[in-house]
Protein backbone atom coordinates (compact mmCIF):
# COMPACT_ATOMS: atom_id res chain seq x y z
CA UNK A 1 0.00 0.00 0.00
CA UNK A 2 1.62 3.54 -0.89
CA UNK A 3 1.29 6.27 1.28
CA UNK A 4 1.33 7.32 4.68
CA UNK A 5 -0.53 4.86 7.36
CA UNK A 6 -1.11 4.72 11.12
CA UNK A 7 -0.05 2.52 13.33
CA UNK A 8 -1.41 1.84 17.19
CA UNK A 9 -0.24 -0.25 20.30
CA UNK A 10 -3.03 -0.68 21.89
CA UNK A 11 -3.34 -0.26 25.98
CA UNK A 12 -5.83 0.37 28.86
CA UNK A 13 -3.95 3.11 30.28
CA UNK A 14 -1.47 3.90 27.04
CA UNK A 15 -2.23 3.85 23.17
CA UNK A 16 0.87 4.01 21.29
CA UNK A 17 1.44 5.47 17.78
CA UNK A 18 3.33 5.09 14.99
CA UNK A 19 3.26 6.98 11.54
CA UNK A 20 4.88 4.65 8.79
CA UNK A 21 5.27 4.25 4.59
CA UNK A 22 4.05 1.69 2.66
CA UNK A 23 6.51 2.61 -0.02
CA UNK A 24 9.75 2.72 2.19
CA UNK A 25 7.79 -0.05 4.69
CA UNK A 26 9.42 1.58 7.63
CA UNK A 27 7.86 3.24 10.39
CA UNK A 28 8.61 5.98 13.57
CA UNK A 29 7.35 6.36 16.65
CA UNK A 30 5.19 9.60 16.98
CA UNK A 31 3.36 9.67 20.04
CA UNK A 32 1.53 8.43 22.88
CA UNK A 33 -1.99 8.56 23.98
CA UNK A 34 -3.10 8.66 27.23
CA UNK A 35 -6.33 6.14 27.64
CA UNK A 36 -8.65 5.40 30.29
CA UNK A 37 -9.85 1.65 30.20
CA UNK A 38 -8.35 1.90 26.68
CA UNK A 39 -10.31 4.61 25.24
CA UNK A 40 -8.56 7.18 24.28
CA UNK A 41 -9.65 11.41 23.86
CA UNK A 42 -11.05 10.78 20.44
CA UNK A 43 -10.39 14.10 19.47
CA UNK A 44 -6.56 13.85 19.83
CA UNK A 45 -6.70 10.85 17.41
CA UNK A 46 -9.22 13.05 15.20
CA UNK A 47 -5.90 15.29 15.43
CA UNK A 48 -3.23 12.87 14.04
CA UNK A 49 -5.91 11.78 11.24
CA UNK A 50 -5.75 14.75 9.94
CA UNK A 51 -2.52 16.15 10.43
CA UNK A 52 -0.96 12.69 8.93
CA UNK A 53 -4.21 11.95 6.58
CA UNK A 54 -3.22 8.21 6.45
CA UNK A 55 -4.48 5.72 3.71
CA UNK A 56 -4.87 3.01 6.66
CA UNK A 57 -4.35 2.69 10.29
CA UNK A 58 -3.28 -0.82 11.84
CA UNK A 59 -3.57 -1.82 14.80
CA UNK A 60 -1.66 -4.75 16.49
CA UNK A 61 -4.00 -7.03 19.07
CA UNK A 62 -2.10 -9.18 21.39
CA UNK A 63 -2.39 -12.91 21.54
CA UNK A 64 -0.81 -15.72 23.21
CA UNK A 65 2.08 -17.53 22.21
CA UNK A 66 0.07 -20.35 21.48
CA UNK A 67 -2.42 -17.91 19.55
CA UNK A 68 -5.38 -18.05 21.58
CA UNK A 69 -7.00 -14.50 22.58
CA UNK A 70 -5.02 -12.85 25.78
CA UNK A 71 -6.17 -10.67 28.47
CA UNK A 72 -6.91 -7.71 26.19
CA UNK A 73 -7.41 -8.69 22.61
CA UNK A 74 -10.90 -7.75 22.88
CA UNK A 75 -10.27 -4.64 24.01
CA UNK A 76 -7.89 -4.13 20.55
CA UNK A 77 -10.22 -5.81 18.32
CA UNK A 78 -12.80 -3.31 19.64
CA UNK A 79 -10.37 -0.12 19.74
CA UNK A 80 -10.02 -1.54 15.97
CA UNK A 81 -14.04 -1.69 15.09
CA UNK A 82 -14.20 1.65 16.89
CA UNK A 83 -10.91 3.57 14.74
CA UNK A 84 -13.10 2.16 11.14
CA UNK A 85 -16.45 3.52 12.06
CA UNK A 86 -15.27 7.00 13.46
CA UNK A 87 -12.99 7.59 10.82
CA UNK A 88 -13.78 5.65 7.93
CA UNK A 89 -10.71 4.43 7.09
CA UNK A 90 -9.33 0.71 6.19
CA UNK A 91 -7.95 -0.60 9.35
CA UNK A 92 -6.05 -3.77 9.96
CA UNK A 93 -5.12 -5.81 12.58
CA UNK A 94 -1.76 -7.93 12.99
CA UNK A 95 -0.38 -9.55 15.60
CA UNK A 96 1.45 -7.78 17.92
CA UNK A 97 3.10 -10.67 19.97
CA UNK A 98 6.62 -9.18 21.44
CA UNK A 99 6.35 -5.71 20.07
CA UNK A 100 6.86 -4.52 23.13
CA UNK A 101 10.28 -6.66 23.84
CA UNK A 102 11.25 -5.75 20.33
CA UNK A 103 10.71 -1.81 20.84
CA UNK A 104 12.82 -2.12 24.00
CA UNK A 105 15.74 -3.75 22.43
CA UNK A 106 15.56 -0.85 19.55
CA UNK A 107 15.65 1.77 22.39
CA UNK A 108 18.35 0.20 24.01
CA UNK A 109 20.98 -0.35 21.16
CA UNK A 110 20.36 3.03 20.22
CA UNK A 111 21.02 4.34 23.77
CA UNK A 112 17.74 4.91 24.67
CA UNK A 113 16.87 2.08 27.01
CA UNK A 114 13.74 2.37 29.21
CA UNK A 115 14.48 3.03 32.70
CA UNK A 116 11.85 4.38 34.23
CA UNK A 117 7.99 4.51 34.60
CA UNK A 118 7.73 7.77 32.51
CA UNK A 119 9.53 6.63 29.36
CA UNK A 120 6.80 3.69 29.43
CA UNK A 121 5.17 6.09 26.77
CA UNK A 122 8.07 6.25 24.84
CA UNK A 123 7.86 2.33 24.24
CA UNK A 124 4.76 2.28 23.70
CA UNK A 125 5.21 4.33 20.67
CA UNK A 126 8.41 2.60 19.42
CA UNK A 127 6.11 -0.19 19.97
CA UNK A 128 3.82 1.17 17.41
CA UNK A 129 6.39 1.31 15.03
CA UNK A 130 7.19 -2.47 15.47
CA UNK A 131 3.52 -3.22 14.60
CA UNK A 132 4.00 -0.79 11.28
CA UNK A 133 6.52 -2.50 10.32
CA UNK A 134 5.40 -5.94 11.21
CA UNK A 135 2.66 -5.69 9.37
CA UNK A 136 4.47 -3.86 6.17
CA UNK A 137 6.82 -6.67 6.29
CA UNK A 138 4.23 -9.30 5.90
CA UNK A 139 3.09 -7.93 2.55
CA UNK A 140 -0.20 -6.97 4.63
CA UNK A 141 0.45 -3.67 2.51
CA UNK A 142 0.90 -4.89 -0.71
Amino acid sequence: MNGTLLGFDYGLARIGVAVGEGVTGSARPLRTLAAEGGSPAWGEVATLIEQWQPQALVVGVPRRADGSDGEITAGAERFARRLAGRFRRPVYTVDETLSSREAAARLAADGRAVRGRDEKARLDAAAAAVILETWLAEGKGA
